[in-house]
């Protein structure tokens, strides 16, 4: 019982719940090992004691809690209660305004500082968060397209999508089609060093895009280039026109690797030309704004070319970013090479804001739906610049279920909620503040980690960890805040084993869920389809996404022979492929009692439209197309389960037959212009007027 009091006072689970109604208890090994990570030692019976003394004793004496959280529409903003008579509280707001006793009515909104001072000589120092009640709202209700930005090639890209490619789809999408937004898969800097690892959900940094989505042509330096390197130029765009022509023509997977050396040695040619008065102004604003956090990016960009990517191996005088600044101060060559690496960054964000824009100047609602991953990897730029964020020796993934009787572990290390709460949530808000600069809205997968993650100590399956609580409520009102600043929806990943009250408290903030046709369906009434009118308001409803079969696959049920083919079906064939074709006709007929499915054979194509009808008679107020459902695509993107089985991360959108599309020929596709013309009516939104050129 004194561990268990010792775990509950830190956040840590003894028990979950794999399903309703089912406890099991987490092994006392792995409550050891987490608390542990958490800088609590509970190793034997007398360290338990200790640290749960230790604990309590902090609890009693703290003048004030680690947190405090006001939003400014749930009633005055007030000093905490509890406080010995005759405390002195002072607060420092985020611009330097003082603010002393109980003058916290007039508190602007923002992340302040306040002190405190008790009669009896004792003085605390804490974080106050003062957010507004909710994050923004859309303003109509809109319809867009989801994709994979590497999937997406032109005739332009180097063989993989990039940010040309992404401004010209919302250039299209809006002024065309009417779309809202556009959501994209995460654009964080993945880790360096061949192979390397295609998932974007498994990146070296959440706070710093990736080059490698950079369109060469685009970057202002590209025209003013010497001859005495255009001759190299040439060589390159000669090799990334056979880079596009491998994936587009002869049908092999997007190799990032090769599309990131070309760009590298191009990027390198640019970095030569002087940058104009102006653009230099620009670059070193860009480096004052982001300060320390780029510095140290940038840095560790700089040694993982010349050490590996892997810092743990590093010379150990580099393990750390107060060690590495040395290094980089005393060798004139490595700092020039960090300067290179901070001006990559530039030039991205940049193009980031050139996407936003266009976004912007196609009438879009919403503009560019921007994701944010989980979590980072181990070796990563997050990781090593801020090691004492993380939790050393401990894995984010998830419990068993009835769909994965293993778990999962992800590989991503979890941040530290003590220390979180000790910085004042900097590394948290200075993520959001950098993903929302050019964001329209904000997908946040995973977003009941906002509130608890599942940590697995290293060496150990899954199935024994045990979930860590963060403080939902300082940490919702960070996103509400910083939304709120960039003027951006939010939209929250919310599939899967979702804790009573997450919901909820997700949508008291204005964050809006996901919620996905197939899984939508009455479970309290015996399972059927759920109505189109029973759906959720406030969320993006979709037919798919990137971990799921797309509609053409699931309508036809290649998904199952797919994942017979690779062997991950649980059961016999014919039973899957049965229950599968069962589910199915549910729908279909769900479908035709509404009049959305024409009678008689109308066809894939018709069946895809009828379920984007479905989306669209529901009250969601965002509806997203998956965009490889415009040309009928029958691959995942991802499949869950593979590594080495399935090309993960790595296929360009293709059609039925299994060939390459590009951005081109979708935006000439009669196929496309359909559906696209079937969401766009079925949300009420401006569309160009029939026989309008589009292309």
């Amino acid at each position: 019982m004194t561990l268990a009091r010792l775990a509950a006072r830190h956040g840590v689970a003894t028990a979950f719940s794999p399903s309703e109604g089912v406890t099991t208890p987490v092994p006392e090994s792995t409550v050891v090992a987490v608390l542990g990570a958490l800088g609590v030692d509970a190793t034997t019976p007398e360290a338990v004691a200790a640290s749960l003394g230790a604990a309590e004793r902090a609890d009693r004496e703290r003048l004030l809690p680690p947190t405090l959280v006001r939003h400014t529409g749930d009633g005055p903003v007030r000093p905490p209660d509890g406080l010995p008579g005759g405390t002195l509280l002072r607060v420092t707001t985020e611009s330097g305004a003082v603010h002393t006793g109980g003058d916290w009515e007039r508190l602007p909104l923002g992340v302040h500082t306040v002190d405190a001072e008790a009669p009896d000589g004792r003085t605390a120092r804490t974080t106050l968060i003062v957010a507004p009640p909710r994050v923004p709202a859309p303003a109509t209700r809109a319809y867009g397209l989801l994709v994979q930005l590497y999937s997406l090639l032109s005739e332009r890209s180097w063989g993989m999508g990039d940010l040309g490619d992404l401004r010209e789809l919302v250039s299209w999408a809006g002024r065309a089609h009417g779309a809202g937004f556009v959501q994209v898969n995460p654009l964080h800097a993945g880790v360096p060093g061949e192979p390397s690892d295609p998932s974007p959900y498994r990146p070296s940094s959440r706070r710093f895009p990736d080059p490698v989505h950079l369109r060469i042509e685009r970057i202002p330096e590209y025209a003013h280039l010497g001859p005495g390197h255009r001759e190299e130029l040439d060589r390159i765009l000669a090799a990334a026109a056979e880079l596009r022509e491998s994936v587009l023509g002869k049908g092999t997977a997007i190799d990032r690797d090769a599309v990131w050396a070309l760009k590298l040695r191009a990027l390198e040619l640019l970095a030569t030309v002087e940058l104009g008065p102006g653009r230099r102004a620009d670059f070193h604003d860009f480096l004052a704004e982001r300060g320390r956090a780029l510095e140290d990016h940038a840095t560790y960009q700089a040694l993982a070319e010349l050490h590996g990517p892997h810092w743990r191996s590093w010379p150990e005088a580099l393990r750390t970013p107060e060690g590495a600044a040395s290094a980089v101060r005393a060798d004139a060559v490595l700092a020039a090479r960090v300067d290179f690496h901070c001006r990559l960054a530039w030039l991205t964000d940049r193009q980031l804001g050139e996407a936003a824009d266009a976004a912007r100047e196609a009438g879009m609602a919403v503009g560019i739906v921007h994701d944010l991953a989980v979590g980072v990897h181990p070796e990563g730029s997050d990781v090593w610049a801020r090691q004492g964020d993380f939790a050393a020796g401990m894995s984010v993934g998830a419990p068993p279920d009835a769909f994965n009787s293993r778990g999962q572990d992800w590989g991503l290390p979890p941040w530290r909620p003590d220390a979180l709460a000790a910085a004042g949530y900097a590394p948290y808000r200075g993520l959001l503040r950098e993903l929302l600069r050019h964001a329209g809205a904000l997908r946040i997968d995973h977003v009941m980690g906002l509130f608890r993650l599942w940590w697995v100590p290293e060496g150990r399956e899954p199935v024994e960890g045990t979930y860590v609580r963060y403080d939902a409520e300082a940490m919702l009102a960070v996103l509400v805040l910083e939304a709120h600043r960039a003027g951006s929806l939010v939209v929250g990943e919310d599939l899967g084993t979702v804790e009573p009250g997450v919901r909820e408290a997700l949508a008291a903030r204005g964050v809006f869920g996901t919620s996905v046709l197939w899984f939508e369906r009455d479970w309290a009434g015996g399972g059927a389809p759920l109505p189109p009118e029973a759906w959720r308001a406030d969320c993006v409803a979709t037919a798919t996404t990137h971990d799921l079969p797309s509609t053409a696959a699931r309508l036809s049920g290649d998904h199952v022979l797919l994942r017979h083919r690779l062997g991950l079906l649980p059961g016999d064939l014919a039973r899957e492929r049965a229950a599968d074709a069962a589910e199915t006709a549910e729908w279909r007929a769900a479908l035709q009692r509404l009049g959305l499915l024409p009678e008689g054979p109308g066809g894939e194509e018709a069946e895809i439209r009828a379920v984007h009808r479905f989306l669209a008679r529901t009250p969601a107020r965002m509806v997203g197309v998956w965009l490889p459902d415009l040309v009928g695509d029958r691959r995942p993107q991802n499949l869950p389960g593979t590594w080495d089985e399935y090309p993960n991360w790595r296929l360009p959108v293709a059609g039925p037959d299994g060939q390459p599309v590009t951005l081109e020929r979708i935006a000439a596709s009669p196929r496309a212009h359909a559906l696209l013309r079937t969401a766009a009516e079925g949300v009420g939104a401006r569309t160009a007027p029939p026989g309008a050129r589009s292309v």
